[in-house]
């Protein structure tokens, strides 16, 4: 990565007193977008854990930067508290104009996460996922779908358990309701020795969710995802020995495959030219994921090992050269 040229904080932005730690700073622009904060969380935690890197959460909200200031990288007035940074990164497009403003700050790095809007020239690396479509090089870190927070499980668990996690309509994949039911019931059918845990999503229709609060039982719980917490996911993959997953959400199917838990995905109908279905139809090609009918591989006593997809370890190891040169990682 060709990146040219104290304290840390939990996720709210808060800072932390770390004394004794000598670690590159690190900026996280957020548009406070779920997914976006879910990627940028990926990356610092593993920069944190590689680097004792000091992150400090921006939101860009509180930073609005007028488009001449983004244009000519003039920087806005800032907490005078946060210390220099050396590395800034941003996800969403909400954050672009706080980083291109921060981009000639000295010693100062920038990094944006996914395809932005403006010329890649402009900053100092992009971490990019596949489907994107943007050839890797020595300032472009290619993925395989998006970066996420979720940690591989050492080990998985003996019990029975099956987590299924649904979306909603999108661009990339024609939401059918009834078929996508269909193989629910279907799988829970075939493996009545199971314990089920269905959750929605915001973007979820409210049939969907109904039907899927129609099959509770003693053996199926339904847990609507206003009652799930930050940790939620985290904590049911980890008591979980397979979960399925719609396919209309990168960042859904990228968790649970970066888990290690068995990962199938419900058959949807894709959407020609979506970069998205694009991203999924690599997953299942590289083995990361299982399409439903080959659920004997995710629901059976001895799955055959899938490979492993961590990918925001990954992209922190490629950071990592660039930050070892100011001498404080």
């Amino acid at each position: 990565m060709k990146l040219t040229p104290g304290s840390t904080s939990d996720e709210s932005g808060m800072s932390q007193d770390n004394e004794g730690t000598h670690g590159p700073v690190v900026w996280l622009i957020t548009d406070n977008k779920p997914g976006h904060r879910n990627q940028l969380k990926g990356l610092g935690n593993r920069l944190r854990a590689l680097a004792n890197a000091r992150i400090h959460w921006l939101s860009a909200t509180d930073y609005p930067v007028p488009l001449w200031r983004a244009a000519l990288a003039v920087a806005p007035r800032l907490d005078p508290h946060l210390p220099h940074p050396d590395l800034v990164v941003a996800a969403g497009s909400g954050t672009h104009r706080l980083l291109l403003a921060l981009r000639r700050r000295r010693g100062v790095r920038t990094l944006v996460l996914m395809k932005p809007g403006f010329p890649l020239a402009l900053v100092d690396g992009a971490i990019v996922p596949a489907h994107d479509r943007v050839p890797g090089s020595a300032r472009v870190f290619v993925t395989e779908g998006a970066l996420n927070a979720v940690t591989p499980m050492a080990r998985l668990t003996d019990q029975p358990n099956a987590l299924v996690l649904i979306g909603g309509p999108s661009p990339h994949f024609d939401w059918q309701e009834d078929a996508l039911l269909n193989q629910i019931t279907d799988l829970m059918a075939r493996y009545p020795g199971w314990r089920w845990t269905l959750s929605d999503s915001r973007r979820t229709p409210g049939s969907t969710s109904e039907a899927l609060a129609g099959l509770r039982s003693p053996k199926v719980t339904f847990v609507h995802h206003q009652q799930t917490h930050e940790g939620w996911l985290s904590h049911q993959l980890a008591a979980s020995r397979a979960v399925w997953v719609t396919p209309d959400s990168m960042s859904m199917v990228c968790e649970a495959a970066t888990s290690g838990v068995p990962t199938g995905l419900f058959e949807l109908p894709q959407n020609p030219g979506s970069r998205v279905a694009r991203g999924v139809a690599r997953l299942l090609e590289q083995g990361y994921v299982a399409r439903w009918q080959d659920h004997p591989k995710v629901m059976g006593d001895h799955p055959r090992p899938t490979a492993r997809l961590w990918e925001a370890d990954r992209a922190a190891r490629w950071i990592l050269p660039s930050l070892a040169r100011t001498g404080r990682s």
